[in-house]
Parts: structure tokens; C-alpha cells; sequence
């Protein structure tokens, strides 16, 4: 140990801690003169498979005119005395010149981590042979009996007859809404339309050619040219007359008794349509 000191102290490297193990962090230190107003750049550590550099070399300035202090960080992957061979070191004097001195060598001892006892571990006895597991087919015969019964279930429960509901009371018609109900809820096109539908359909079960899919002009030319004698000139006036309601192109028009006389009207067409049969 002490002739690896004054090796250290000869080659000018020193190396903190004092005693480092694998994988620590190592600082190689040297301190280096130069002349005032001079100044010191440190070369690029090359890595070897024992050791390599944590980053560049910090260039240190002292309180002592012109000493300055090279510190290479290191970490070291192998036990034993490692020697790294350093860079060299350039002095730059402030009129351009420039000078450089061989880095050396340094010499750094590095501890194993693994205890001494394993390094020589002693040999054990053999292992006796491993007994095969014997696997059994309950639990494979029960999760399928199981999710077979669970499907069987389920299908049954989904087949399962549909449910017979009660007949519920009868509906009672309460007949057609009186027009005096529709124009009290200000409703005197509803009126027209419906009594314009009855009036149509009559006539279309009276004579086919006026069937209910012409529009009011042509279903009055067709009743004129089937029933000459036809009330014609009644069934004008009370169509356009509803029509006119129905699509709110006449205002203030009283339509309960045009629809009245429209109601009338188809009456007989259908007494006569029922006469002629």
C-alpha cells in the first residue's frame, strides 16, 4: 500500500475514496502549474472494459496563483489494482501559445463486493428426483357438468311458454264528436274536412267515376258527365264552400250549417244509392 502512494504521489494522480468497491464513484485528482494568465484545458478520457469516465474533466482553479486541479470522475467495473493511462493536459497562455504535458498514469485499487465465501462457494449434494403431479379430472368433469347444467337452464328458462294476460274491458265507441264541440275548441276546419269526406265518399259510392282521389273540380266534372241530373249546383257550393274552410282561405264563414247541409246531402245520396241497388 505505501509503495502504491508514493507511486500516486510520483505520476501527481490521486484517487478519493480511499478505498473504493465496484461500481463506486471514483475521483482522479491532479493539481498542475502554469504561469499567471494561463489557462488549462484537460484531454478526453478513452474508456477501457475495467473502467470508463462519468463525463468530461472538470478544470478547478485554486486559491493559489497559477495552480489550477484536473478532476476526472471515474467508476470501475473490475476488482483489483486498475492503471489508467490519462490524457495529456494543454496550458494556453493568453497570446496564443500553447504547451502540453503527458497525463501519466493512474494507479487505483478497487474492492470486490461479493464476500470472499463466495467466491470459492463448496459443492452441494445432489437434488433427489422431482415427483411428477398427478393431476386428477374431478375438477375438469365438475365445471363441465356444471356449465352444462347451467346451459340446459338457461335455454329452458328462454323456452318457457308465454304468459296468458286477462282480456281487458272492451272499448265502448262513444260515436262521432258533435260539430258544436270541435268549434267550441276552435277547430271549424276539422268540421269542414270531415263533413267534405262524407259528402265525397258518398259520392264516390254512388257513382265510381267520382272516386275520392280527384280534386273538387274534377269530381264535380265527372258527376256531371255520369248524373246529369245530380244536384250539381248544390254539391258546388257546399264543396267549394268546405274547401275554402278546410284550407283558411274564407274568414268569418259560419260553417255548421254548410256542413249541416253537406251531412244532409250525402244522406241521400246514400238512401238512393241504396234504392238503386
Amino acid at each position: 500500500m505505501i509503495a502504491l502512494l508514493l507511486a500516486l504521489q510520483a505520476q501527481g494522480w490521486t484517487a478519493a475514496p480511499y478505498q473504493p468497491t465496484v461500481g463506486d464513484t471514483i475521483q482522479l485528482e491532479r493539481s498542475v502549474a502554469a504561469p499567471p494568465g494561463w489557462r488549462l484545458r484537460a484531454g478526453k478520457l478513452t474508456a477501457t472494459s475495467d473502467a470508463e469516465p462519468l463525463g468530461d474533466a472538470a478544470v478547478l482553479a485554486t486559491s493559489s496563483p497559477g495552480a489550477w486541479i484536473l478532476r476526472y470522475t471515474v467508476v470501475a467495473w473490475t476488482p483489483g489494482t486498475i492503471t489508467l493511462e490519462m490524457p495529456p493536459v494543454w496550458r494556453l497562455g493568453p497570446d496564443g501559445s500553447a504547451d502540453s504535458l503527458a497525463g501519466g498514469n493512474a494507479t487505483f485499487h478497487v474492492a470486490s463486493v461479493i464476500p470472499d465465501s463466495v467466491k470459492s462457494p463448496a459443492p452441494q449434494p445432489s437434488l433427489g428426483p422431482l415427483r411428477r403431479e398427478r393431476l386428477s379430472a374431478v375438477p375438469v368433469l365438475a365445471s363441465v357438468l356444471l356449465a352444462a347444467g347451467a346451459l340446459v337452464g338457461l335455454i329452458a328458462w328462454r323456452r318457457r311458454s308465454p304468459r296468458e294476460l286477462a282480456d281487458g274491458p272492451a272499448l265502448v265507441s262513444e260515436g262521432e264528436v258533435a260539430d258544436v264541440r270541435w268549434l267550441s275548441a276552435g277547430e271549424p276546419k276539422a268540421v269542414a274536412a270531415r263533413a267534405a269526406h262524407r259528402l265525397r265518399r258518398a259520392l264516390a259510392h254512388s257513382m265510381p267515376e267520382a272516386h275520392e282521389a280527384l280534386s273538387t273540380a274534377e269530381c264535380l266534372t265527372a258527376v256531371e258527365r255520369a248524373r246529369p241530373d245530380a244536384p250539381l249546383r248544390d254539391l258546388r257550393e257546399l264543396l267549394t264552400a268546405l274547401d275554402q274552410v278546410a284550407f283558411a282561405s274564407a274568414h268569418g264563414v259560419d260553417v255548421a250549417p254548410i256542413a249541416a247541409r253537406a251531412r244532409a246531402l250525402a244522406r241521400e245520396l246514400e238512401r238512393s244509392n241504396g234504392g238503386a241497388r
